[in-house]
């Protein structure tokens, strides 16, 4: 009994859009070639942001309100440190899940959205920052929260990053074919495993980007604004 009364219904809500986001990212994704060729990539790029980011507010705004739902496994919020440490993880998180590898007016449809075959910046150091961005993400989350809907959402992504790692490389390689291979062999999933097998080197100068500018002005903008979302994110009731 003690099972089930934790096991509130947000919880099986939380995971089935997690389940319809994925289905709508990671499928659209892999209908890029195809929709290209009858749409162009530009058009195909402002449909697939006009699906995923709908799902990926909802997402946040669910979780939002529903954070402290289930069972509190710990609590750790009142311990010295444990917010500048929350805090850091979450920093460096937006670093890998927003790196300067990618062209802005690429994903803005501004320039022709293309796949690049990248090997520079953060490619260096993991050639799935995103999944590894996503993991450190949820791990402070988890952390600071305690709670197990923060544990169920945060299970959730991170499969569908996992997933992702490997569809992620399956189109590169149906692509790129022996050219992927090739950047394959220099770079690694595991953060930093390329480089202590000398088979990378981190390029220091790669990362002076206007990206990462960008990417720090968000992170301190986050920071200041995060009371304001959540007390806004509060006052939406859902009805399920």
């Amino acid at each position: 009994m003690l099972l089930i009364s934790w096991l509130t219904p947000s919880h099986f809500v939380m995971l089935g859009l997690q389940i319809v986001f994925a289905i709508a990212h990671s499928g659209g994704a892999a209908l890029r070639p195809w929709a290209e060729k009858y749409i162009g990539p530009r058009l195909y790029r402002v449909l697939f942001a006009l699906v995923s980011l709908p799902l990926a507010v909802i997402l946040i705004i669910y979780f939002f309100g529903h954070r402290y739902d289930g069972l509190q496994l710990w609590q750790v919020q009142g311990v010295p440190g444990v917010r500048e440490f929350v805090w850091l993880l979450s920093a460096i998180s937006f670093l890998f899940l927003y790196p300067a590898t990618f062209n802005l007016l690429e994903i803005a449809a501004i320039q022709k959205p293309q796949v690049h075959l990248y090997e520079t910046g953060i490619i260096r150091i993991t050639r799935h920052p995103q999944m590894v961005g996503q993991i450190i993400w949820c791990v402070a989350h988890t952390l600071w929260l305690g709670t197990t809907f923060t544990l169920v959402t945060s299970i959730g992504l991170v499969l569908h990053h996992l997933f992702g790692v490997w569809h992620g490389d399956r189109r590169l390689s149906d692509r790129y074919g022996e050219a992927f291979e090739i950047a394959k062999q220099r770079t690694s999933i595991i953060p930093f495993k390329a480089i202590i097998d000398g088979r990378q080197s981190i390029k220091w100068q790669e990362f002076i980007r206007p990206s990462y500018l960008g990417v720090a002005i968000f992170i301190v903008l986050l920071w200041l604004s995060h009371p304001l979302l959540l007390e806004a994110t509060s006052k939406i009731r859902w009805e399920i």
